[in-house]
């Protein structure tokens, strides 16, 4: 098969799993996994090729990212488990004040996110904008729009969470310099999306009024934590520590001469696997006394959720895999010359597309970069930017068949039509900040470090 016919080959495989997902609810993994098969079979590939080349894609992004996103899992289990994330967020809010609150959740979304997952970061953060929404009397769509656009963007974007992970391994990026770019793409990105545009909701809000304006009766208590906690210093150093760690690998690794004993050292400290394993330790010792349940049931805890990150993570990397093998890279090079198309606006409506689709921003990040890894390699676009463009992709467009959907609809309160314009249009809204930012920053790739 070749040409148009292996595009179409992608769109319709494209559409089954979307079809198998949303409508017939069958299990991403099992979707991505048959629909792997199909487009062998339909490809006309050997049919020992087709095993072999599933499994090398999952095999191969598993290696990649399968540690870190298990341990990943383990430090915000912890940071949860221990009541971390709320004085994390009690912290920045002392820091920032009233007057600045609204700026202070969407900062405190985005440095949560990073290890904890967004479902959970949402559920425990959100009665707390409430609070604060009847404290300030500032509306509460803007303190909801400022948290959710601010988790979603680093859920997105920043390691060590899967598809940032997955994004690094599958395109074979260095992890120190994407997660420098990352967060100079991504802070701004989350400003807009989250701060900016959450204040402008909240003014036509005040304008149209309303009984519900500063939040109503919470939709779901938040779980109490009783006794002692960290203080919010020491809770923001463990979250921060494997970061520092990664930071530090990347920049000893440009200033140390290539090959010294201390080069390697600060290699292997920076190394992610290293660094989130470290971080889980330091975790361990320092939150030790604040722990309420035994740290086996913690981590039990945190292996029962990681199981089907894993497994579909994998089968996004075999779909991936299997999509390179019959030839869809090649073509989609031959296209976007035809088309004019960059492989950084490539990447990004890649991704949105499958995003907005499949409802899941992991998957599509996932899928996005098995399949752009080899357009990359062939039109020497920068790895990093093209990286960054799928993850910003990933992070807007999100539409009823994704989960964080009804998470924010159902933990806010908010109508179907408030969900969209918080939700929906603020993460679309920070995906594009971001991506124009990338997109100037490839105009000066030619002199910034690592591009």
């Amino acid at each position: 098969m070749e040409g148009l016919g292996l595009f179409i080959l992608f769109i319709a495989a494209v559409a089954l799993v979307m079809i198998m997902i949303i409508k017939l609810k069958i299990n991403a993994f099992i979707s991505l996994l048959g629909v792997s098969f199909l487009v062998g079979l339909g490809a006309m590939m050997p049919l020992p090729e087709i095993s072999n080349t599933i499994a090398t894609g999952f095999g191969n992004t598993l290696k990649g990212v399968g540690i870190v996103i298990a341990l990943g899992i383990i430090l915000g289990e912890i940071l949860y488990r221990t009541g971390s994330t709320e004085q994390i967020a009690n912290t920045m809010l002392r820091v920032f004040g009233k007057e600045n609150s609204p700026l202070a959740i969407n900062m405190t979304g985005y440095v949560i996110s990073i290890p904890v997952f967004f479902d959970a970061a949402f559920v425990i953060l959100v009665e707390l904008a409430r609070q604060i929404s009847r404290k300030t009397r500032i509306p509460f769509i803007t303190y909801v729009t400022g948290l959710a656009v601010g988790l979603i963007v680093t859920h997105a974007v920043v390691v060590p969470t899967p598809g940032p992970l997955a994004v690094i391994g599958n395109m074979d990026l260095n992890v120190g310099v994407f997660l420098l770019y990352s967060i100079i793409v991504s802070i701004p990105a989350s400003l807009i999306g989250g701060w900016l545009y959450g204040k402008y909701l909240g003014k036509k809000a005040e304008e149209k009024g309303g009984e519900n304006l500063y939040g109503g009766e919470p939709a779901v208590k938040e779980e109490e934590f009783e006794g002692e906690k960290p203080s919010g210093g020491l809770a923001i150093f463990v979250l921060l520590f494997p970061i520092i760690l990664l930071l530090l690998g990347t920049v000893m690794g440009m200033i140390l001469p290539e090959g010294s004993a201390l080069a390697s050292f600060f290699a292997f400290i920076g190394d992610k696997n290293t660094a989130l394993f470290l971080g889980v330790i330091v975790s361990i010792l320092a939150l030790r006394k604040y722990f309420r349940s035994p740290l086996e049931e913690i981590i039990a805890s945190a292996g029962s959720q990681a199981g089907m990150v894993l497994l579909i993570t994998g089968a996004g990397g075999s779909f991936g895999a299997i999509i390179n093998a019959t030839g869809i890279g090649d073509y989609l090079v031959e296209t976007m010359q035809t088309w004019g198309f960059s492989a950084i606006i490539l990447a990004f409506l890649f991704s949105q597309i499958l995003r907005s689709s499949l409802g899941s921003t992991t998957v599509a990040l996932v899928t996005t970069s098995a399949i752009m890894a080899p357009v990359v390699a062939q039109t020497g676009a920068s790895g990093i930017l093209v990286g960054l463009a799928i993850c910003l992709g990933g992070i807007g467009g999100s539409l009823p068949n994704d989960s964080g959907f009804w998470v924010v609809n159902r933990f806010s309160g908010f109508s179907f039509t408030d969900t969209i314009k918080s939700w929906t249009l603020g993460g679309t809204i920070a995906g594009v900040s971001g991506l124009i930012i990338v997109l100037i920053l490839n105009l000066f790739s030619g002199i910034l470090p690592g591009l």
